[in-house]
């Protein structure tokens, strides 16, 4: 049953050290999207905790079929913002499928991804992979001791078919990196074929997030790339094993936003910086006290309305851990982050990588030079109206100022080599020489014609 408004106010007023001042919104009712991911966690705690409310803003939530359909949601109106791959504001706003210039004020969180495989291509695996010396495998797991696998099925003929859950998604691309870093290749991108499998060794295909686990076990696709509760979902069924986390791949590295049009930014400035006002304090409270909130978390996750995974499911990656092969639990404590490391500030830096592995795949055809990268990440990500929503929470006294990046350029510090899967590191400000280094992938004026790379 909806909390009535007094219960609500009584609520907030007891649960925070201040209350908001609200700012005069020029839209009260709103309704945002979501994809039952652990991830979509700020927006179902600004709500639960009355952090929405606060602000002035009566907001509904709404689970969505599948990312396309939020997109298109978002951009026709029907919903006002939404919890988003990363890739979509940015590829929305360069034109590559959906035209629609989308922005974000926020980043969701750090982290959260795992790669999967079934049981049969696990077994086969696991002679390829060192163990320690208690007998577990060594971890970080790389995709060479998938490669003779992959090398085998395309000897024989068959395709060794792996699922992600967008082709602009975050986890398209992490599962990409994965299997170049191992030297197995995903596949490219080209105007004129937009499966994103021309060359490929490993063949990736779109699947729904909640759907996974179940075509995983139907043996329609060997291993797949997603968000939790799914990986730990494969680990509860007996049907998978999780070989990697993509804070394994590239350590705290970037995962969802929450995207708007830019018109609705525009029309709608005060509104957008209280949405982002109780985003922020969810994502603290998410991660204050080293996660002593997260059992809380878990449970309004596990409502029906939400992710509506079973409570152990979203706890096993939720609360300091991650289960690989059914048993061997490891200490992840970051796996998901949402307030520490800047995780909410959206930083130029992120916007690019995010392009340079469109570009690197196809999906970006042409060069560019490294002034479009910045472009294009200024256009999309608002760390301005961030630090502004920052700056009146602090001054309310419900965020500490020394929590927020208020001397940053919009870029972070290289990342470096060791944090990263293929021992190469990442600079935002230097994305060409980036696409360089890597040994799979699109460079310099490179691009795909038919079945052949030119350039």
């Amino acid at each position: 049953m909806r909390r009535t408004c007094a219960a609500l106010l009584a609520t907030s007023a007891l649960m925070s050290p201040a209350l908001a001042e609200m700012l005069p919104v020029e839209k009260d009712e709103l309704k945002f999207g979501f994809i039952k991911l652990t991830d979509m966690a700020p927006l179902a705690i600004a709500y639960e905790r009355g952090y929405f409310f606060d602000e002035g803003l009566f907001v509904t939530l709404e689970a969505q079929a599948n990312w396309k359909v939020l997109l298109d949601g978002v951009i026709s109106g029907q919903l006002d913002g939404a919890h988003m791959l990363a890739g979509q504001p940015l590829a929305a706003t360069i034109g590559y499928g959906t035209q629609a210039h989308i922005v974000t004020p926020f980043s969701m969180d750090l982290n959260g991804n795992g790669i999967t495989v079934s049981n049969e291509i696990w077994e086969q695996m696991k002679p390829n992979i060192p163990k320690m010396e208690d007998g577990r495998p060594q971890h970080p797991i790389s995709a060479s001791a998938l490669k003779p696998i992959v090398d085998e099925y395309n000897a024989s003929g068959r395709p060794f078919n792996m699922g992600m859950v967008f082709p602009v998604s975050t986890h398209n691309y992490e599962l990409r990196y994965w299997l170049a870093a191992g030297g197995i290749h995903p596949g490219f991108y080209s105007p004129e074929d937009v499966s994103g499998q021309i060359n490929a060794e490993a063949f990736l295909s779109v699947t729904p997030p909640p759907q996974m686990p179940a075509t995983l076990e139907a043996g329609t696709i060997y291993g797949y790339c997603v968000g939790e509760p799914w990986n730990q979902q494969a680990v509860f069924k007996g049907i998978g094993v999780p070989v990697i986390t993509d804070y394994q791949i590239w350590k705290n590295n970037p995962e969802k936003v929450f995207g708007l049009t830019a018109a609705f930014v525009e029309e709608n400035p005060n509104t957008t910086l209280a949405i982002t006002k109780a985003l922020i304090r969810a994502a603290i409270w998410l991660d204050e006290n080293d996660n002593a909130n997260r059992p809380e978390a878990v449970e309004i996750l596990s409502r029906p309305n939400y992710v509506g995974a079973d409570y152990d499911v979203i706890a096993n990656s939720m609360t300091g851990f991650f289960e690989f092969e059914k048993g061997d639990r490891r200490d992840i404590p970051d796996f998901n982050v949402f307030f520490r490391y800047n995780a909410t500030y959206p930083f130029y830096s992120d916007a690019v990588w995010y392009l340079t592995q469109m570009r690197r795949w196809g999906q970006i055809s042409e060069a560019k030079p490294d002034s479009w990268y910045d472009e294009v990440a200024r256009m999309v990500y608002k760390p301005e109206i961030y630090l502004e929503a920052a700056r009146l929470l602090v001054d309310e006294g419900l965020a500490d100022e020394a929590d927020f990046p208020w001397d940053s350029d919009g870029y972070k510090a290289p990342t470096p080599a060791e944090d990263i899967i293929d021992g190469i590191a990442y600079d935002g400000k230097q994305p060409n020489a980036y696409l360089e280094s890597l040994t799979i992938g699109l460079k310099g004026a490179q691009k795909v014609v038919g079945s052949e790379i030119q350039g």
